[in-house]
């Protein structure tokens, strides 16, 4: 029996994926084999030697400490994609409100109460509500994954001028693509033709503020900045100077902070780009599904510290090794078996940055030492014999 520690609230639908003669829930960190998370933050958390798998529902792990997990041969994934619809059509709903005054229009409607004149008044003071409409306009989306391409495509069919940025774009975020997205090299030509740019990149090192007072300036006058992504992506302080100065039409943003609360330019949502109930329970089966393939079959899909490494089962036993990216390690890993006369009926290896994954299916259930043995490797992080 596994041991599944939920840190947040998982859909049921997730949960139910479980099968209840192998699986069961536990509150015991200290119990775990595997974690599923949203956004509990894991940045402290003593892991134990057991736990071998945290799946985040959802597509940022930045409350997950990545190279910790790593070096404890504990592999992490996240659900790209899951939720992609959801934000998408929260994005349409903001560049609706960047363009259209409807929440001032709507507060103004709900302070005249019961008004017997409500009716005229709004005739004749609706004037003061006029907006602009987003067909013909120039969209920027900074990173093409799976919400960005969303968001992409469907700016075109509502006729916007569309231009995107991401030097990392993959060949299958490619194919899907409309063609009538241009494709640009750097960032700094969507900062100057964008009418809206929209953010859907990852934070990390290289991401951090990437919306500087230096990126503001670049950007078309009276530009409209919308981040549903990550707020470290965006300097505050910037943002809240290049609304005073004008230079910045608005601001929206999932992602409240008391830097931004009250600023005139600023709309602030309550982080409700993943709040939908599909979404929510997109997320927690495909997080399930994948912790279940690895725990079971050794297999990786959408690891955030490992690439995909998928095999079908064969022989009578699997090894999955968890190692570093050093130079003849798989030699050094099917040379303990070939010593031992147990052939290798299949075998893949994947690596990634430092890290690497071998899966090796052999023709022998007698595998027990030679696993142990190989734990005990230098640069080897876990090795898990599987039936």
């Amino acid at each position: 029996m596994l041991n599944i520690q939920c840190l947040n609230k998982i859909a049921e639908a997730g949960l139910a994926q479980l099968p209840s003669d192998r699986y069961q829930l536990t509150d015991q960190t200290a119990d775990a084999d595997a974690i599923l998370v949203r956004s509990a933050d894991l940045k402290e958390l003593v892991f134990p030697s057991k736990l071998k798998v945290i799946a985040r529902a959802g597509a940022g792990t930045n409350n997950i400490p990545i190279s910790r997990c790593s070096e404890a041969g504990i592999v992490v994934f996240n659900t790209p994609g899951a939720n992609a619809n959801a934000v998408k059509e929260l994005v349409l709903g903001a560049l609706v409100l960047s363009c259209r005054p409807v929440i001032p229009a709507v507060n103004w409607i709900a302070s005249l109460g019961i008004d017997p004149q409500i009716t005229q008044r709004t005739e004749k003071e609706k004037s003061r509500f006029v907006g602009t409409e987003l067909k013909g306009k120039t969209l920027g989306v900074i990173g093409l994954g799976a919400i960005g391409i969303q968001i992409a495509n469907l700016a075109v069919a509502l006729e916007m001028r569309v231009i995107g940025y991401d030097p990392y774009i993959s060949v299958d975020a490619a194919w899907k693509l409309s063609r009538e997205v241009q494709h640009e090299e750097k960032l700094e030509s969507v900062l100057k033709k964008a009418d809206f740019i929209t953010l859907h990149v990852p934070q990390n090192a290289k991401t951090q503020n990437m919306i500087n007072a230096e990126a503001l300036a670049l950007m078309k006058n009276k530009a409209v900045l919308l981040n549903f992504a990550r707020g470290g992506l965006v300097e505050e302080s910037a943002v809240v100077t290049a609304l005073a100065e004008k230079q910045l039409r608005r601001y929206i943003t999932d992602f409240p902070s008391p830097q931004l609360a009250g600023q005139s330019g600023v709309t602030i949502i309550p982080h409700l780009g993943a709040s939908t109930e599909e979404a929510e329970e997109n997320c927690a089966v495909m997080a399930v599904q994948a912790l279940i393939d690895y725990l079971e079959n050794g297999n990786i899909r959408h690891s955030v510290n490992l690439p995909d490494v998928v095999m079908e089962r064969s022989g009578q036993a699997r090894i999955c090794c968890f190692h570093r990216n050093v130079p003849n390690m798989l030699a050094h890993i099917s040379g303990m078996f070939s010593k031992e006369g147990i052939n290798i009926e299949n075998l893949v290896n994947r690596s990634q940055d430092d890290y690497a994954y071998t899966l090796l299916d052999v023709d022998t259930a007698e595998v027990e030492r030679i696993a142990a043995e190989l734990q005990e490797q230098e640069d080897i992080l876990r090795v898990r014999p599987l039936f």
